[in-house]
């Protein structure tokens, strides 16, 4: 049978503490191996793992796409990936900035405090001032609330939801992720009554 390409758009690796446990050279390698038409590295916060992915990819040949994720302080959680070299320094700026804040911040906290050391405090603000070649997802799964969701009725959501559509435009998917517990259709279900309704594609 011809599968159609399937790639792995929000992947992350052990620079993101306590989340993954994989080397990202060992992700890519893994990727090319079960024959993914490519791999985006969406480390939390930061980009620490993508020149090991790089050279990773260079040598097997498989498509490497570059991104972060962050989670706001005024907006649902965001993964986003560079489009081009543009993109790429955008992206770059934004941690950058969102960490200088969160050292700053940290050291008017209390002494001690390592968590928020190492914060990447950022707005919505912050991101439509580096939005520039930027292709943008929403993981729908983290912007559902933890009882579940009634197809997309909350209201708050679809208008937190229009805020990131709203400056990426047609630059902006939807997450539909599953976790294999048993509930997958369900979910589905719900991400495209979302999608309906916010008239977000998903991917």
């Amino acid at each position: 049978m011809n599968e159609p390409p399937y790639a792995e758009l929000h992947c992350t690796s052990n620079f993101s503490f306590l989340q993954s446990g994989s080397h990202p050279d060992e992700l890519v390698r893994t990727a090319h191996a079960l024959g993914y038409a490519a791999i985006a590295i969406t480390d939390h916060e930061t980009l620490a793992g993508i020149v090991r992915a790089h050279a990773a990819a260079k040598e097997t040949g498989i498509r490497l796409v570059v991104g972060a994720q962050f989670a706001p302080i005024d907006a649902l959680p965001l993964v986003v990936w560079a489009r081009d070299r543009g993109g790429y320094a955008n992206l770059c700026r934004l941690l950058t900035k969102g960490h200088a804040v969160g050292a700053a911040s940290a050291r008017r906290a209390a002494a001690g405090d390592a968590a928020a050391a190492t914060a990447c405090v950022l707005s919505l603000d912050d991101v439509a001032a580096h939005a520039d070649g930027l292709i943008a997802g929403i993981p729908l799964a983290a912007a559902l609330p933890a009882s579940g969701a009634d197809g997309g009725q909350d209201a708050d959501l679809l208008e937190a939801i229009l805020q990131w559509r709203d400056l990426f435009g047609d630059r902006l998917v939807g997450l539909a992720e599953v976790a294999r517990e048993g509930d997958d259709e369900d979910r589905l279900g719900i991400y495209a009554a979302i999608g309906r309704k916010a008239r977000l594609p998903l991917v």
